[in-house]
Order: structure tokens, then sequence, then C-alpha cells
């Protein structure tokens, strides 16, 4: 893999590695405090704090991830009445309206984070200025849109079928069930013959 590659691959990934990290970071030290209170009857005084932030990065960097797999509920099932161009129209223009609340919303977070805040707001235990953590708004409404016009490029200029994961992991049970149900039918008719024998 030589150094573009890994580059881009990194970028189209940055949502996922970031949300491992966070999560990672936080369970641990949120497990950390547990046993610091229960073994030594000490709090690590920002401990929680600084969890609780971290999960909130994790849940905006985790709903761009999902973005990038249009992986967001969607209420779809009123579409199989209609022909598939129906369906790809109604999604495109359902993604044009997110697409201007999120860059409506990125303008409103930037405004709020480096003009409207108080610059001397401060988180209650860590006293790091309260901007650095509403930063996340402006970052992940950014990256949520660019991921939603990547899908749509994907799916309407490229013809690339993105599908959500939980779809196809539920399409995939359904197939398994199917060929259970099948092998036990096949199986129960042979048992019926071999008994009328």
């Amino acid at each position: 893999m030589n150094k573009r590659s890994f580059i881009i691959h990194l970028l189209d990934n940055i949502e996922s590695y970031i949300c491992r990290f966070l999560l990672a970071t936080f369970v641990t030290l949120l497990f950390a405090q547990i046993l610091s209170r229960e073994l030594f009857q000490y709090s690590i005084p920002w401990g929680e704090e600084l969890a609780t932030y971290m999960f909130v990065w994790f849940a905006y960097f985790g709903a761009s991830h999902a973005a990038k797999m249009a992986a967001h509920n969607r209420v779809s099932f009123q579409f199989k009445l209609f022909p598939k161009i129906v369906a790809t129209i109604s999604e495109a223009i359902a993604d044009l309206i997110w697409l201007a609340f999120n860059l409506y919303f990125v303008y409103l977070s930037y405004d709020f984070v480096f003009n409207r805040m108080n610059t001397f707001w401060k988180s209650q235990t860590m006293g790091i200025p309260m901007k650095y953590f509403y930063l996340i708004l402006p970052i992940a409404f950014t990256l949520m849109s660019i991921r939603v016009i990547q899908v749509n490029y994907l799916k309407l200029v490229k013809g690339v079928d993105i599908r959500d994961p939980d779809l196809d992991e539920m399409e995939n049970l359904k197939d398994t069930l199917a060929g259970s149900d099948t092998a036990e039918s096949h199986s129960a008719s042979q048992q019926t013959k071999s008994n009328k024998e």
C-alpha cells in the first residue's frame, strides 16, 4: 500500500478510527474510576467529566460514520409499492433537505463556538475552555455533510448500491433461515417416505 492510498484509506475511515479510540479511552477511564473508588476510596476528579465529553464526541463522530454507511434510520417501506426510481428520487430529495439542515447547523454552531460563547466559560473540574468541547458541533456536521454528498455521489453518479449494513444482515439471516427451513422440510419428507416403506 503506497502512501497516497494509505492517506485516502485513513481519511475515508477517519470517523471509525476516532470512534474506536474514543470508546476504548472513555470505557478504560470509567473502569479506572470505578476501581479507584472501590479499591482506594479515591475518585479521579476529572475522570467522569472527561469521559462524558468523550462520549459526546463519540456519538457525533458515530453519526457521521453512520451517514457514510447510509445507516441512518429511514422510513422506506412505502417505496416497495413503487418503481425503484421513486425511492431513488425521494431519498435524494430527503438527503438534500438533510444536507441543507447540516450546513445551516454548521453555520450556527461555528457562530456559537467562535463568536457568541463566553471565553471565560470553562469545564468544572479540568478548567479547559468549553469552546474546545463544543468544537465537535461544527466538525461533526461538516463531516456528516461531506458523507451525505459522498453517499449520494456513489449512488446516483457511480451506480454503487450502498445499503444499510443492518438490512444486509437481515437479508442474510432470512436466507439462512429459509435454507434451514428447506432442509428441514426435505428431511421431513424423506422421513415420511421411509416411514411409509
